[in-house]
């Protein structure tokens, strides 16, 4: 009984890597191998409005993997209706999605990840802004008050007690250092140092406030032709030189106004762009601006393994005919960006952009092209290019065009054997949820594809979903499940030979908290 209260009552302290971290070992020693829980990423603090949903992600490590849980201090998490938590296993995160968000679930909240040898946890907040009112302007002139106030509990100051404050005082304190204060109230006869260091706080605190309310028009961060990812804001700071910091993964991370650094800020009148040269996977993350003491935003930056199995290639119009850019991925996305030289492509009038079914094909239509469309156009996914030419003729040179005699082009096939560009990847999926794999091939002929698990063939089984497009086969689970462990075999012949890959799937199952 005493051996095992002493393991029961084990609970040896470590140190992470990550900083807010908290690991505790409940075994004297790891087996080889094997390790504790640890977060590589923890959730990061957010404000939001009343009535929006926001989410908490985390990435953690050990071996066995561990499992995460959530939490709240001043109530529980186990409602539907408010709180969901899913796994994304493609960015291999742990998500705590807070829905149709209430004042009253502004709180610190808690992340737990748990194996048999441990457990770490860390912590974050969630700020939450409640919808005020603004006043009409009277006498043609303007008076805005505060759209959104964060749910707080001022404490009251208490009154000055004789006489007018000249507000040049405030100003001037603002942003003088704390060892001018006394020589600055003296000046301005002021000698309640108590009461003015109160006073000035509130008005600090009031002024971030604001100066969080003040950004729009945000943009996510996107990697631009010219190899950086770059993400821009307006924003118009009450005091010009107040501190603008950013960071990653709640680490600051140093920039300068030079754009060949590594993390640069551009600023043209109340524009801020931060910039990212030559992204790697490793940029990753979560990244947050903050003025000051106010956090002004906080944006995700994604760098999913995905590689162009089939790049646009060159175009070619006559005015007013549409031009079409189309490549395929190795990897499924919703989306990737499309763009010429000096900005983004986006879905309309001007421009078509679609995706296939299962996410590998992307295609951009340029609808009645003009000579002002040709040039070069772009597709990005993730920190992988493609570049292309559009060449728009001018139909006036119809005449000259037809007196052309073109001759016919043969095109000569080079046969080859078949082989893999990207083979199957070992996969581990949750219980109950989707799961995809895919690879890409090449051959020429054009391989027969066949799938198998544990060697039974899958082509005919119609509870997997199978695709080959371009030379990516894929192969979708709506609903893994424990009856779907095991080994996954592509095989693929023409008539100079035959290659295969293969990959295997393990199973969670579903843990209850």
């Amino acid at each position: 009984c005493r051996k095992k209260a002493k393991m029961l009552s084990l609970a040896i302290k470590k140190r992470s890597r990550v900083p807010g971290v908290m690991i505790t070992q409940t075994v004297e020693q790891l087996p080889p191998g094997k390790s504790t829980p640890d977060f590589t990423r923890k959730p990061i603090a957010v404000t939001v409005q009343e009535g929006k949903k926001t989410f908490f992600k985390a990435m953690v490590s050990g071996e066995p993997a561990p499992t995460v849980t959530w939490g709240r201090n001043k109530g529980e998490i186990d409602d539907p209706e408010k709180y969901k938590t899913r796994y994304d296993e493609r960015a291999r995160e742990h998500i705590l999605e807070i829905i149709n968000i209430n004042p009253d679930q502004a709180d610190t909240y808690k992340c737990f990840a748990t194996n048999e040898y441990g457990k770490a946890v860390c912590t974050t907040t969630l700020n939450v802004i409640a919808a005020g009112f603004k006043k009409k302007s009277q006498g043609g002139k303007k008076a805005y008050f505060n759209m959104n106030v964060v749910v707080t509990r001022k404490k009251q100051l208490p009154p000055q007690k004789e006489g007018e404050i000249d507000p040049k005082l405030w100003e001037l304190l603002i942003s003088a250092p704390k060892k001018d204060y006394e020589k600055i109230c003296l000046e301005f006869g002021v000698t309640d140092f108590r009461w003015m260091l109160k006073r000035l706080n509130q008005m600090k605190k009031e002024r971030a406030d604001e100066q969080a309310k003040q950004l729009e028009n945000v943009k996510q961060i996107e990697v631009k032709p010219n190899g950086k990812a770059e993400f821009g804001f307006d924003m118009q700071l009450w005091d010009p030189n107040s501190a603008v910091n950013l960071y990653k993964d709640g680490v600051m991370v140093p920039y300068a106004d030079d754009e060949n650094s590594k993390h640069s800020l551009r600023k043209k009148g109340t524009n801020y762009i931060f910039s990212i040269k030559d992204p790697q996977p490793e940029d990753a993350g979560f990244y947050q601006v903050d003025v000051e003491e106010a956090n002004v935003l906080t944006t995700d930056f994604r760098v999913p393994a995905v590689e162009f199995v089939d790049k646009i290639k060159d175009a070619k119009a006559v005015e007013s005919e549409d031009a079409v850019f189309q490549c395929v991925l190795s990897t499924p996305l919703n989306r990737i960006t499309w763009s010429r030289e000096d900005s983004s492509l986006e879905h309309g009038d001007k421009y078509e952009i679609t995706v296939s079914e299962d996410k590998l094909t992307h295609t951009l239509r340029v609808k009645d092209c003009e000579i002002a469309d040709k040039g070069a156009y772009y597709a990005i996914a993730g920190i992988a290019s493609s570049r292309a030419s559009l060449m728009v003729e001018d139909t006036k040179d119809d005449a000259k065009k037809f007196q052309v005699n073109r001759p016919e082009i043969k095109h000569r096939i080079f046969d080859s054997p078949p082989s893999f560009i990207v083979p199957l990847k070992r996969r581990t999926a949750p219980q109950g949820y989707e799961c995809y794999m895919s690879c890409a091939i090449k051959g020429d002929p054009a391989p027969r594809v066949t799938w198998y698990w544990n060697n039974i063939s899958l082509n005919t089984n119609t509870n997997y979903h199978i695709t080959n497009v371009c030379g990516v086969c894929s192969l979708l689970i709506l609903r893994v499940g424990p009856k779907d462990n095991g080994e996954y075999k592509v095989a693929i012949q023409n008539k100079l030979g035959t290659a295969e890959s293969s990959m295997m799937l393990n199973v969670r199952g579903i843990h209850k908290v």
